[in-house]
């Protein structure tokens, strides 16, 4: 089908029932080579990267409700690479560019903008560790940059810069290639490339079982019925540790709630994405397509899997993004939610063989999973297909727990934990 002009406009009095599916639907077979739990971006990436780069067909993408539904839709769609150290640099970085070319990739415009990311610094001490990061990030071959108080102003001149302001702004680390994409394009264009190379995807399809013989995987049992498979891959997110405590192991996450915030449109105002992890602000904010602010804040101090928010971050984030920005103090909140996102003890991932032959995992982002999206697929298909870790993800294995080589990336997470 063309997407002409006419036709744009014929679907739109036809009440857009005319347009084709993007991806089949497809029912679940009894049999796969490999069966991906988790319908979310990683889940996906990953399907498309096995048959596309190791020409695997034969693989079922089951997502107990619908695709893009957890995680991939309730995020603050921001993508970046400035991390400090080596090993997360060189992976978010390879993430990064995956993105710059994935639109031509897929055939689907996923809406990158590049518009850059600015992390703010309120004293002294926080320019300090500002300086730091930029020179790590420049050693490890990422783009950065120190912005002084007039040039952030001058990038975003609704923020109050003035000797009054509550947080004094001291100056920025800038990275011009961070920005944000669209979340559900990404889902979509990943679903539908997937699909296309013969890839089932089968929605509303909860696992609630493995079938384990003489410690090796051997399928899963679903709502749908029983499906054998002599690899089985778990890209569920916050829900991670739920799935690996039925085959009797547990993972190191801690799964808590992060909340996020769209407020009505206005006029552009924003054309940078803008962290300030100090405390008494811990907000970031970008400004949408459509106008209004995506605006984010600090985890839940407590674990939870409830998609939801509450009043006492509502109070805190608006007061943050307030006292940053002034002029928006009027603006009303649209829309308020939260996804579940697993923490581990380093704020570093895990993408690694389990304790089970043939089960593999992929969780532990936290806050970073959107923009690990393409580098975590590709490189989580790796290891799937070639059952050996990719060079760029063998440093987040679990043996890292073990013998101490933590990658601690709290602090490049960029909220408040």
């Amino acid at each position: 089908m063309k997407y002409s002009a006419l036709n744009l406009l014929r679907q739109g009095f036809a009440g857009h029932r005319g347009w084709p599916a993007a991806w089949r639907n497809a029912d679940l077979k009894s049999d796969y080579d490999i069966v991906i739990v988790g319908g979310g971006g990683h889940g996906l990436a990953t399907a498309y990267y096995l048959a596309k780069e190791h020409g695997l067909s034969n693989i079922a993408v089951l997502e107990k409700g619908w695709i893009g539904g957890g995680n991939t839709g309730r995020n603050t769609t921001v993508v970046r690479s400035n991390y400090f150290y080596p090993e997360s640099a060189a992976f978010y970085d390879f993430s990064l560019k995956l993105y710059e070319g994935l639109s031509r990739e897929l055939n689907y415009n996923i809406m990158l903008s590049q518009r850059g990311m600015m992390m703010l610094a309120h004293s002294s001490h926080d320019l300090e560790l500002l300086k730091r990061s930029r020179n790590a990030m420049l050693l490890n071959g990422v783009d950065a940059k120190l912005l002084t108080p007039d040039e952030v102003k001058a990038r975003a001149p609704a923020l109050d810069v003035s000797r009054k302001a509550r947080h004094p702004i001291w100056g920025a680390l800038m990275q011009e290639r961070g920005g944000v994409a669209r979340h559900d394009a990404v889902a979509w264009g990943y679903a539908r490339a997937a699909s296309a190379l013969g890839v089932d995807i089968v929605q509303n399809c909860e696992v609630v079982g493995f079938d384990i013989v003489a410690g090796r995987i051997k399928g899963v049992r679903t709502r749908l019925g029983e499906v054998k498979a002599d690899r089985v891959a778990l890209a569920a997110a916050g829900h991670s540790s739920v799935l690996a405590r039925m085959v009797c192991f547990r993972l190191p996450l801690y799964s808590y709630a992060l909340q996020a915030f769209v407020s009505e449109p206005l006029k552009p105002v924003l054309d940078t994405v803008i962290a300030s992890p100090a405390s008494g602000t811990g907000v970031y904010v970008s400004q949408s397509d459509k106008g209004e602010l995506v605006v984010g804040s600090a985890l839940d101090l407590y674990g939870s899997y409830a998609q939801r928010g509450n009043l006492p971050i509502i109070e805190e984030t608006a007061a943050g993004l307030v006292s940053l920005f002034p002029s928006f103090s009027r603006l009303r909140l649209l829309r308020h939610w939260a996804g579940i996102v697993d923490v581990t003890h380093d704020s570093t991932p895990i993408i690694d063989r389990t304790p089970i032959d043939g089960l593999y995992v992929n969780c532990g982002w936290g806050t970073g999973g959107f923009k690990a999206i393409p580098g975590g697929g590709a490189t989580f298909a790796h290891l799937i297909a070639r059952d050996a870790p990719h060079p760029l993800a063998a440093p987040f294995s679990f043996d890292r727990f073990r013998t101490g080589a933590l990658i601690d990336e709290a602090a490049a997470a960029g909220i408040a934990h």
